[in-house]
């Protein structure tokens, strides 16, 4: 399967302005809603780490091709390799394919423990705006769901479409994301409770009301928008405030229990083999789900909730 994906420079693109010194990542996947196979993510950890580094770099912006910033990571991919007969299909996760390691044991706590935790290394490409000790502004449009949300949650600034729609599948699918401590401070913990336990999807308006976006544009005004917040980030201060600024804010999370909050989720993520449905519910560790077609079953889920509780954009037009 690996063979038939995308290169990840061709997912993930990379350029940068020495003059402005404002970097750009653009995820590069639009027939796939701009998901990210795990090689793209692993190379989206490292750019963000070499621009942490670089000189050259002051301002990162990160966006989406498309009409849409991304509803999350490769999930058949993933599954695909959860499944695999063999566990070293799981060391690419790891960058350690070529390595000689043998990979934890199927039905080992550690077999899914390994992957949850290592989304909160930031090499992982999960967890890595965190670390970056330069400004990142996230530019959101249409769906800004699961992987892709992680990285609205931990940027500095987020720069939104009014059409956006914010969410994790997973809350209905699994019930648990990396990301939820950071989650629950920056929205709030009673609209991110809402967001939990009713799965549903919140507009960019409803976003902006509780403190987690910066700015609210019409589609067609967007990237003057970001570009607008990037040239006035890069112009104020030496970067060398920025980086002390950034551990400021870098101390102040983890008092807060960031970084622990991310070891608390993959913890919770690791048992959701453990989860034993009360009745129809559907369970991304049962195979009959990818045996009806993952599509086909996420449709028919989202088709039972309200319109406006939908997390599919066309789903939200039709009537009950």
């Amino acid at each position: 399967m690996t063979d038939s994906l995308p290169k990840p420079e061709e997912i993930i693109l990379f350029e940068k302005d020495r003059k402005s010194k404002i970097a750009t990542i653009t995820f590069n996947r639009p027939d796939q809603l701009n998901a990210p196979t795990a090689a793209a993510r692993l190379r989206y950890g490292d750019l963000i780490h070499r621009c942490s580094i670089d000189d050259d770099v002051k301002v990162l912006v990160v966006r989406g091709v498309g009409d849409d910033f991304g509803s999350g990571a490769d999930l058949p991919e993933f599954m695909a390799n959860q499944n695999a007969e063999s566990p070293a299909a799981r060391l690419r996760e790891f960058k350690l394919e070529e390595d000689d390691v043998t990979a934890p044991p199927r039905g080992s706590f550690r077999f899914g423990a390994s992957v949850s935790q290592w989304y909160a290394n930031p090499q992982a490409g999960c967890r890595s705006l965190q670390e970056f000790k330069k400004i990142s502004i996230v530019e959101t449009k249409g769906y800004c769901y699961g992987w892709h949300f992680y990285q609205a949650a931990d940027a500095d600034l987020v720069i939104s479409a009014d059409d956006t729609l914010f969410g994790h599948p997973s809350f209905r699918y699994h019930g648990w994301g990396p990301r939820m401590w950071t989650w629950a401070q920056a929205m709030g913990m009673r609209k991110f409770q809402e967001m939990v336990f009713t799965g549903r999807a919140f507009t960019a308006a409803e976003m902006d009301a509780c403190g987690f976006i910066n700015s609210v544009v019409p589609r067609t005004d967007l990237e003057a928008e970001v570009a607008k917040y990037a040239s006035s980030c890069a112009r104020t201060r030496p970067t060398d405030t920025v980086f002390m600024q950034k551990t400021f804010f870098e101390i102040m999370k983890q008092q807060q229990g960031e970084y622990m909050g991310s070891l608390m989720s993959a913890f919770f993520e690791s048992m959701g083999s453990n989860i034993i449905a009360d009745g129809d519910e559907v369970m991304l560790e049962d195979e009959d789900t990818f045996g009806r077609g993952l599509n086909i079953t996420v449709k028919g889920n989202d088709d039972q909730y309200p319109p406006e509780f939908r997390l599919s954009k066309s789903g939200r037009k039709k009537k009950k």
